[in-house]
């Protein structure tokens, strides 16, 4: 496990906190790591029957760890954690339920298509700027988001780097629920406290029929990766990794 990913049970409800402040939740190897076996555990053991992603107050996640980006871009080997996190996700089993408050960059907002109730607050913004960093979208997004927010709005989030705040997300079918921050734990808990008390088989029949089949999005989830680590050595990606830093100096 990963000290920066914490891991609770509240009831029949098993609780995935990020939770790297001095990084803004950016997702290291490690972390990947730490979240599947947490997915996979839970999905294991009867007791637990939903599960609840959760980042910090202010910052779901930054998204993947830049270092680690830049690591791939410069000759390094990408790992295959971020890979095994996504189609586990892809894969669950039981209901999962996001709390998103303040920024969710990347995968930090692409996981959120997987879930099946996302509640955000009114200072959250979802941002994927993949195509700015000579990448190309996650997660199954370029299959789930056209799916989810209709191909115009799905191509201004991952291909023109739109942001989608909360309402916007809401009205899109993105976010189920837009609350308070003070009051977003409270209502992801209370939710998945009611989720957890139903009969288990009959709410993962429900869930199956509801999300269908899954080959479709494993397999685009693989093609997106295939894709993805071809770019990260690209002349492009080294270009933008190199830019990116050097703002981030500059900024200190």
């Amino acid at each position: 496990m990963s000290a920066h990913i914490l891991v609770e049970r509240f009831g029949a409800v098993q609780i995935i906190r990020m939770n790297r402040p001095e990084k803004k939740n950016a997702i290291s190897r490690e972390m990947y790591s730490a979240m599947t076996e947490a997915l996979t555990d839970g999905d294991d053991r009867s007791a637990i029957h939903c599960h609840v992603l959760f980042g910090l107050p202010g910052t779901f996640s930054a998204g993947a760890d830049i270092a680690d980006f830049q690591d791939a871009a410069t000759g390094g080997e990408p790992g295959a954690e971020a890979l095994d996190f996504l189609l586990t996700l892809a894969r669950c089993e039981k209901p999962i339920i996001s709390g998103v408050d303040g920024t969710a960059v990347g995968i930090g907002t692409t996981m959120n298509f997987h879930c099946d109730l996302t509640f955000a607050t009114p200072r959250t913004v979802f941002r994927t700027p993949f195509v700015d960093l000579g990448l190309v979208p996650e997660a199954g997004s370029s299959l789930l988001a056209p799916q989810i927010l209709g191909p115009q709005k799905a191509f201004a989030l991952l291909a023109l780097g739109e942001d989608l705040g909360a309402e916007e997300a809401r009205e899109a079918g993105f976010v189920y629920s837009v609350v308070a921050s003070s009051k977003l734990e409270d209502s992801v808990l209370s939710t998945a406290k009611l989720l957890a008390a139903k009969p288990p088989e009959a709410l993962r029949i429900t869930r199956d029929l509801i999300r269908g089949p899954r080959n479709d999005l494993l397999a685009r989830i693989c093609k997106e990766s295939e894709h993805f680590e071809a770019r990260l050595h690209s002349d492009e990606a080294r270009a933008a990794f190199a830019a990116f830093m050097r703002r981030k100096r500059e900024m200190v």
